[in-house]
């Protein structure tokens, strides 16, 4: 199971959000080159770079950063944020990206998104379906930042990118993303089991090296990890050692 450390990117520092709330941001500092050499220091491989800026208005998209990153860490990157448009995909491949991380837009415009696939190959895109349990328990993909619920089923929207070649999905449970409170490792072990073809991350809620643990168990690919890293819960080291 490969771990991702991630920096999430707002004005040009490493923040964290809770359950993707803008109102909700803690800051840890102000020079993600600078904490993406320390990841490569401690031993990582990849990177997972959002750019929150990008995803609330792609006029201000961080390229120049995010480039400077994937430039300057030597760490492979999987980034994404508010991917709305082709240009888009391949201007962050240009920069350095090796996984171009697709959100709503897959789920609002999945034509589109399947000719992304066919196009740049299905190692360079990745699809990231966050979804919050409905009332019967099952998972259905927000967008727009979480804020919006699209009503679709997870399987439903899967089923339909596998049949179409998807490789890579990123997938967070909302309720428990930037809230140290364990992530919902029976959803991945699902998905494991429902869609073997697939690769597939984790994201959301870790905060212990047991859950590192419990996760690899599940067939999860990769795990991402942010918070958990800066409230020093454990060291990147620890993580990639269990």
């Amino acid at each position: 199971m490969i771990i991702y450390p991630a920096i999430d990117l707002r004005g040009g520092r490493v923040v964290r959000l809770t359950e993707g709330k803008f109102d909700q941001e803690k800051s840890y500092g102000t020079d993600p080159l600078a904490v993406a050499r320390e990841f490569k220091a401690a031993g990582a491989e990849w990177l997972h770079v959002v750019d929150l800026d990008g995803a609330k208005d792609p006029l201000k998209r961080q390229i120049e950063l995010v480039e400077q990153i994937a430039r300057g860490s030597g760490l492979r990157m999987q980034t994404g944020g508010g991917i709305r448009d082709e240009a888009q995909v391949s201007t962050l491949i240009a920069a350095g990206a090796e996984r171009v991380i697709v959100g709503s837009l897959a789920v609002k415009n999945p034509a589109l998104v399947k000719g992304w696939l066919v196009k740049f190959g299905p190692e360079r895109i990745i699809l990231s379906p966050d979804v919050r349990l409905d009332a019967d328990g099952i998972p259905r993909i927000a967008a727009v930042g979480w804020q919006e619920s699209t009503g679709v089923a997870l399987d439903d929207f899967l089923n339909d990118y596998v049949a179409a070649g998807l490789a890579h999905i990123l997938c967070t449970d909302i309720s428990r993303d930037g809230k140290l409170t364990g992530p919902n490792s029976a959803l991945y072990a699902q998905l494991v089991k429902k869609f073997p073809t697939l690769q597939i991350q984790a994201s959301g809620g870790v905060s212990s090296l047991e859950d590192l643990r419990v996760l690899k168990t599940t067939g999860s690919t990769g795990a991402i990890v942010g918070r958990a890293l800066y409230e020093k819960k454990f060291t990147l080291q620890e993580a990639l050692a269990c």
